[in-house]
């Protein structure tokens, strides 16, 4: 929870004061979705560029609070940074799923639909949305679990309960075995 509080605060730091207090006082009252709609709307009319990576950490926020399928449209939509710097890339792809079946992992994605959701740009491991298959045919609006594969999906490195959408954005971060890009050697913290 200090890490939502902490995130919360320095996301509020891309607004005008203004609108950053009013983001602020959203947490303080416990509405956080709507702190994380005015947030994004802050940032699309002010123009705010924002990294890959602050997007992505958007979307875990939105994940947390349960307003991911609701923000996705508009976080996209923000105006990117253009540095090639980023640690990770919201992609955020729901065209291209992946059987729980077909990873290698034990048998808890058994049965379950991975989504690629977050991936590292340095190593190409993917944090993945684990669903269940609804009987109408979609995807169940809430994840089951998270698992962080291997760069070419075919296995699972870390697997993460339902509750844990910032726990793994956090390990996919700190877990990469490649060289620290610009961003993580001018101390980008999550």
């Amino acid at each position: 929870m200090i890490h939502d509080v902490d995130t919360w605060h320095r996301l509020a730091a891309l607004l005008p004061s203004d609108q950053a207090q009013e983001f602020n006082d959203c947490w303080a009252i416990g509405e956080q979705e709507a702190g994380l709609s005015l947030l994004i709307s802050g940032l699309l009319s002010n123009e705010v560029a924002i990294s890959e990576t602050v997007r992505a950490e958007i979307s875990v926020l939105a994940e947390t609070w349960g307003e991911r399928e609701a923000l996705t449209p508009r976080i996209r939509q923000c105006r990117g940074d253009d540095q090639p710097a980023s640690a990770v890339t919201l992609i955020e792809q729901d065209d291209v799923l992946v059987s729980g079946d077909t990873v290698l992992a034990d048998h808890s994605l058994a049965g379950l639909v991975l989504v690629p959701w977050i991936s590292c740009t340095r190593c190409g491991q993917v944090l993945m949305r684990a669903h269940t298959r609804e009987e109408w045919g979609g995807l169940s609006y809430l994840a089951q679990q998270y698992a962080i594969t291997t760069y070419d999906r075919m296995a699972v490195a870390r697997l993460f309960p339902a509750d844990s959408a910032g726990e793994a954005f956090i390990s996919i971060l700190q877990s990469c075995d490649q060289p620290p890009t610009i961003a993580d050697a001018m101390g980008f913290a999550p």
